[in-house]
């Protein structure tokens, strides 16, 4: 195992001996390493940066080399790459008018990303599903293609001026998202380096609070950031425990779908995607932790004065786990994503909005068939998501014990479809991908079979008496049917 995990690595091998040790591929165990060393990192950047001590030119530099350095020990030479990308885009940014800078950036940074991950799928590591170098570009992109349109729509987030190249840089590669985010917007970002971010919230939400106590006193991250490190921790100690227990692969065994029944299967399906998600809860917290500790992420305080630190958190576990729509789990399921797709695309596209964000959601995150499917059935079920709320939600509006029983039954159709949808992702390729559809197909048919027979047990009647009544209903409908 060491020999492949060395092997599918480009990064800095010094941790190898620990990645020996606790059995992990080398290239996860630098990426945690790595983000360890940020948030230390970003303590230190808060205390002795700080912007009443330092001008935000060195406030740049630093954040910038730190980035670099950290995308060098984690992927070598395949960082340049995030320099290529953000040199290409901000070239075309200069030398291209105002009316189109959004639209070529767009095709410059998505079609070098595109480029580089299917570089590195069918040419490289086909099915490594790890840290790789083209996810920081993924966000890299999120950023780059944020910032043109906002440069041209000049409405919400007006950018008054041309970033400097260091600015620029900073922006894209600080050390505090250069490996896992999340996307923010470029003038929230710079006036966290001016430290000026702290000054317009406080006066939009804690007027009158205190005699205006909170305009005069900077909050503080540290509760915040204590919070995130212990549901970093309670997520990474859940997804090590399960993941290898409960694996989404089991869902395509010819036996297990053979000999379980379907009501197991589909709790198996749950459970599995259940023991995965703490991988990501674990990714993006750790990432917003990082960002709070270096004094980034403020969005004012609460009614009780206390300070939130949301303005780029990535995840709201509750809201995933208890969602009863689709929607409710993809506007808490990587939001500053779900944010960034409906500036660019969904607010955008005059024909089937909808399907056309999950296109480029699809297209974003890489290349593999898996992501494709995943995102094609999503369409589908957003869809039908809408028409079942639209349709039948108002029947159960009537008391709170009716709502309780249509809350109830729409989280466990909704868990069971994201469960159903999501498996391609995980499984990459084509071929289990179907298979599992196959399976999924199969045994429902089975499961309806089965029933239709007890049915017929049921009411003492023979199969063939069945078919008699099956026919001589379907006779009826066509009736009515053509006299309407």
């Amino acid at each position: 195992m060491a020999t492949q995990t060395t092997a599918s690595c480009t990064g800095s091998t010094l941790l190898q001996p620990l990645s020996d040790i606790i059995n992990l591929p080398l290239d996860q165990v630098n990426f945690v390493a790595c983000q360890v060393f940020a948030l230390l990192m970003a303590v230190w950047f808060r205390i002795y940066l700080h912007p009443s001590k330092t001008s935000p030119f060195i406030r740049h530099v630093v954040a910038t080399l730190l980035g670099f350095y950290l995308a060098l020990f984690c992927f070598g030479w395949y960082s340049l790459h995030f320099l290529m990308q953000s040199g290409l885009s901000y070239g075309v940014m200069v030398f291209s008018g105002l009316e189109h800078m959004h639209k070529y950036c767009f095709i410059v940074t998505m079609g070098y990303l595109i480029l580089c991950q299917i570089t590195r799928v069918y040419v490289f590591d086909y099915g490594m599903y790890s840290a790789d170098f083209t996810g920081p570009m993924m966000v890299i992109t999120q950023k780059i293609t944020s910032m043109v349109f906002e440069i041209h729509d000049g409405k919400t987030c007006v950018i008054v001026r041309m970033p400097s190249l260091l600015e620029y840089l900073s922006y894209n590669c600080n050390f505090m998202g250069i490996l896992a985010g999340p996307t923010c917007s470029y003038n929230d970002y710079t006036a966290f380096i001016e430290g000026t971010c702290y000054q317009p919230r406080h006066q939009e939400n804690a007027n009158g609070k205190e005699n205006g106590k909170h305009q005069q006193i900077e909050p503080s991250p540290k509760n915040a950031v204590i919070s995130k490190l212990c549901t970093c921790a309670i997520s990474l100690a859940i997804y090590l425990s399960l993941c290898r227990v409960l694996p989404v692969e089991y869902t395509t065994n010819d036996d297990f779908v053979n000999s379980t029944p379907l009501h197991l299967q589909v709790v198996y399906l749950y459970l599995s995607m259940l023991a995965l998600r703490p991988k990501y809860y674990f990714v993006w917290t750790l990432a917003d932790a990082i960002n709070n500790a270096a004094g980034f992420g403020f969005s004012g305080y609460n009614k009780d004065g206390s300070p939130q630190w949301d303005l780029i958190s990535n995840v709201r576990i509750l809201g995933i786990e208890l969602a009863t729509s689709f929607k409710m789990f993809i506007d808490n399921w990587n939001i500053q994503t779900a944010l960034w797709l409906k500036r660019v695309c969904y607010e955008r596209c005059p024909i089937n909005p909808t399907a056309a964000t999950f296109l480029l959601s699809a297209m974003w995150h890489g290349v593999y068939p898996g992501y494709y499917l995943t995102f094609l059935t999503g369409t589908t079920m957003t869809m039908a998501a809408r028409a079942i709320r639209h349709n039948i939600r108002p029947y159960f509006l009537v008391s709170d014990s009716y709502k309780l029983i249509y809350d109830v039954i729409t989280w466990i159709g909704t868990q069971i479809a994201i469960s159903y949808t999501v498996v391609p992702f995980v499984l990459l390729a084509v071929g289990p991908s179907l298979k599992f559809y196959t399976a999924a197909v199969k045994s429902a048919c089975d499961w309806q079979t089965g029933g239709m027979n007890q049915l017929i047990k049921g009411v003492g009647m023979s199969e063939k008496e069945w078919m008699q009544l099956y026919n001589l209903r379907h006779v009826i409908c066509r009736y009515y049917s053509g006299k309407q």
